[in-house]
This record gives C-alpha cells, sequence and structure tokens, in this order.
C-alpha cells in the first residue's frame, strides 16, 4: 500500500473497508444469541446482551428475563453501544477522508484517536457484563461465553489496531503522496 500511496485505486479503500467490516461484526454482536450458552446437554441457559432465557432442567419452554432490569445489564449495554456508534461514526468519516482526492491527514489522525476512544467504551461493555453477569445470575450446568460475545471482542480488537493505522498513516505522508525520491542500490563492477 505504501509503495502506489493512498492514490491507488484498489488501496485506498482498505482502511474504510476494515471498518465496515468492524461494523457487520458489531451488528452481529450486538443482535446475536451467543453471549452466554450452555455449553453440554440439555441447553438450558442462553443470553444475549439485552436479556438471557432459561429452560428447565426437562425441557419444556423456554422463560426470558430482560436484563435491562439490572442496573449492571444497562451500563453493560449502553457502553457496548456507544463504543459500537463511535465506530459507526468512524467509518463514514473515513469514508469522506478517502473519497476527497487531496487526504487530509490531521482529520485521519482524528479518526484513529476517536476509533481508541470507541476501543475503550466496547471493551467497558464487555468486562461488565460477564463479571457482573456471572457474579449476580445463578447459572445451572456448565455455561460459556460464546460467538456474539466472541464477535464483540472481535469488534474491539479491530478498533485498537485501526486505531493504529489511523493514527500512525500520517507520519508517511510523503511516502503516501509520492513526495520522496527513489534510492536505488546499485553498485559498480
Amino acid at each position: 500500500m505504501v509503495k502506489y500511496g493512498l492514490d491507488y485505486t484498489r488501496c485506498r479503500w482498505i482502511l474504510p473497508l476494515l471498518l465496515g467490516i468492524g461494523v457487520i461484526f458489531g451488528i452481529i454482536a450486538l443482535a446475536g444469541w451467543g453471549w452466554l450458552e450452555s455449553q453440554t446437554l440439555p441447553y438450558v441457559m442462553q443470553a444475549s446482551l439485552w436479556q438471557i432465557c432459561r429452560r428447565g432442567d426437562q425441557g419444556g419452554e423456554w422463560s426470558c428475563e430482560s436484563l435491562m432490569g439490572y442496573a449492571w445489564g444497562r451500563a453493560a449495554a449502553a457502553t457496548y453501544l456507544v463504543g459500537f456508534l463511535l465506530l459507526v461514526i468512524c467509518f463514514a468519516l473515513a469514508i469522506i477522508a478517502f473519497a476527497i482526492d487531496t487526504l487530509r491527514f490531521n482529520f485521519i489522525r482524528g479518526i484513529g484517536g476517536l476509533l481508541f476512544v470507541a476501543a475503550v467504551f466496547s471493551i467497558m461493555g464487555l468486562v461488565i457484563y460477564p463479571v457482573k453477569f456471572s457474579s449476580e445470575i445463578e447459572m445451572t450446568g456448565i455455561n460459556m461465553f460464546s460467538w456474539a460475545y466472541g464477535f464483540g471482542w472481535t469488534t474491539a480488537i479491530m478498533e485498537i489496531c485501526l486505531g493504529f493505522f489511523f493514527c500512525c498513516l500520517p507520519n508517511y505522508e510523503d511516502q503516501i503522496l509520492g513526495n520522496v525520491k527513489p534510492t536505488y542500490f546499485y553498485s559498480s563492477p
């Protein structure tokens, strides 16, 4: 990417594309039912960020309870949702920044800083949820934090990594814009 610069058509959209993938992972985490699941048969517990559903040991109907009745449930949902909304804002800003012909590198560094703030909020929600869930809700059987919770952590890790890329990209402004004279390594015989 640095060799051709960000004016190279295919490389220009890599970072906004990765942000878009992070947004998709965040949507999966917000809507997914796999934050906590029973690990072994009989499956008696399943939880999302928003509610928990239980079933008796002998099977039967699922009974669901909202986690928004707990202060920690509201805090976990709110902090993760704020982190996700900041990620969506960064995605929109990245599309605007890379669509302009002349890149504004300070604007790109600001997107990186906002991504770090989004990562802090996402991680706060991802830490509050399992700590308070396991201490305040009675769990039966063997349970595990599952795939949707993993998508939440993947989103947070992507926010951190992309934050570094967006913050460090202005350091290579001359290479990206092609202002550096090429050096040739040639030795005469």
